[in-house]
């Protein structure tokens, strides 16, 4: 992954049938999210982040799924720092992880705090 650049970018009705594949074969064939991320490494899908738009002043995380073989690569941070970007312009103030369950520590190491059952994460602007 060295030198190679993730590139990131909405989930578009055309990705339905790559991202249906993908979470089929890393999420146990979760449906294809309405909203999210996707992260490409050498034109291959490699996440996917299933995104929330519906609290009024954030934008929650539902799931982040990075291929076993890439993780650890930086790419979820890479993900998390997009979806804040995605967040500062859309004037959005808090990133926020409900029930984070085996992801608190990577959370954590993104900048995520805990506040009660959830985690938030401020939005830099």
């Amino acid at each position: 992954m060295r030198g190679q650049r993730l590139y990131v970018r909405p989930i578009e009705p055309g990705d339905s049938d790559a991202v249906r594949n993908f979470l089929a074969v890393h999420a146990n064939g979760d449906a294809v999210p309405a909203c999210g991320l996707i992260g490409k490494l050498l034109g291959e899908l490699v996440a996917v982040m299933k995104i929330d738009l519906a609290e009024s002043n954030g934008v929650r995380v539902d799931d982040l799924i990075v291929i076993p073989e890439l993780r650890r690569k930086r790419i979820g941070r890479v993900m998390m720092n997009e979806l804040e970007a995605l967040a500062a312009k859309m004037e959005r103030d808090w990133l926020i992880a409900d029930g984070a369950g085996n992801a608190r520590e990577f959370l954590r190491r993104v900048g995520f705090i805990d506040e009660g059952s959830r985690m938030v994460r401020r939005v830099a602007r």
